[in-house]
């Protein structure tokens, strides 16, 4: 079973800079505007340049309290494309590293 996009938070959320926090049988992931910062009242032509960031990690930490180098992360650009691309890699993550979640 993958991870489903509708899971997520839709595109408008991560303006506001929030991050979507998951887990699924024993991988931890965030997807983040990056920088995470509120730019939902900022016009678009004085925001600054921003990605969506997706971070997996293997549990049982939260993102906060896990050593980075533990982290893996990748860029998306900030569109609807970019959201299912990220999510895309999240599940690729899962199924390519399967030893690193099921310890």
């Amino acid at each position: 079973m993958e991870i489903e996009v509708s899971s997520f938070f839709n595109l408008s959320h991560y303006e506001y800079g929030e991050a979507y926090f998951g887990s699924h049988k024993g991988m931890r992931y965030r997807l983040a505007r990056d920088p995470l910062e509120n730019v939902k009242f900022t016009p678009v032509d004085q925001r600054g340049p921003a990605t969506l960031m997706a971070t997996v990690w293997p549990e049982p930490n939260a993102y906060g309290k896990t050593d980075p180098s533990l982290m893996t992360n990748e860029h998306f650009e900030v569109s609807q494309e970019g959201l299912e691309e990220a999510v895309k890699w999240i599940n690729d993550q899962y199924t390519s590293r399967l030893g690193e979640w099921n310890r």
